[in-house]
């Protein structure tokens, strides 16, 4: 149960967070309060929809109101936030802080999900990397942009680091229901140090 709480918990955190990031980018482009709406939600949602595809279930939120509810919770934020806030929001702390979350919580609920479905090492590390960077990279393309995760190395990267964490210390033994909140964690102080220190791969 602590698991499944655990899970319900980064995977509203998620909800609102990219729903944040989603309808901030939105007003960024200068969307309308229908667009920001419909942004929002799409960013939130993506992740998780995934996710449930992904392991053969009926996503979450198609099955009823309370994801979408959650999702328009971070659209009225950011409509808030929207406000009090001038220029542009593409890189302002608020909207790369949310996305950091975001990015944190669903990377942690794609590897949880993925290793209780029996997912192989490559498929729950997958799945966190999908999980995490899927509603980001939809919002991305719904605005005409080449998604960030292809062209920003250290993004996608934390989720991959926070899905090998996560199997590594199951496949040790540790219960996977107290990993969800400190892959969660790590996930979020990898993003958060790449941030800080412009950290990048290698390139050919």
């Amino acid at each position: 149960m602590a698991g499944l709480d655990a899970v319900a918990l980064m995977n509203a955190v998620g909800l609102v967070a990219f729903a944040v990031v989603g309808a901030l980018k939105a007003a960024d482009a200068d969307l309308d309060l229908l667009g920001i709406g419909v942004l929002g939600v799409l960013t939130a949602l993506g992740g998780g929809m995934t996710r449930d595809v992904l392991v053969g279930r009926v996503p979450a939120a198609l099955q009823g109101t309370s994801d979408v509810a959650v999702a328009l919770v971070g659209v009225v934020l950011a409509v808030a936030l929207r406000t009090r806030l001038r220029g542009r929001l593409r890189d302002h702390p608020a909207l790369v802080a949310s996305d950091a979350v975001g990015l944190a919580a669903f990377a942690a609920t794609g590897a949880s999900v993925g290793y209780a479905a029996g997912l192989s090492p490559f498929g729950v590390v997958t799945l966190a990397a999908l999980t995490g960077v899927g509603g980001g990279s939809l919002s991305d393309v719904l605005l005409g942009r080449v998604p960030v995760v292809l062209r920003e190395d250290f993004y996608a990267t934390p989720a991959v680091v926070g899905g090998v964490l996560f199997w590594g210390a199951a496949a040790a033994g540790v219960d996977p229901d107290a990993l969800v909140l400190p892959s969660a964690l790590a996930v979020f102080v990898v993003r958060a140090l790449a941030l800080r220190f412009e950290w990048e791969l290698p390139s050919v």
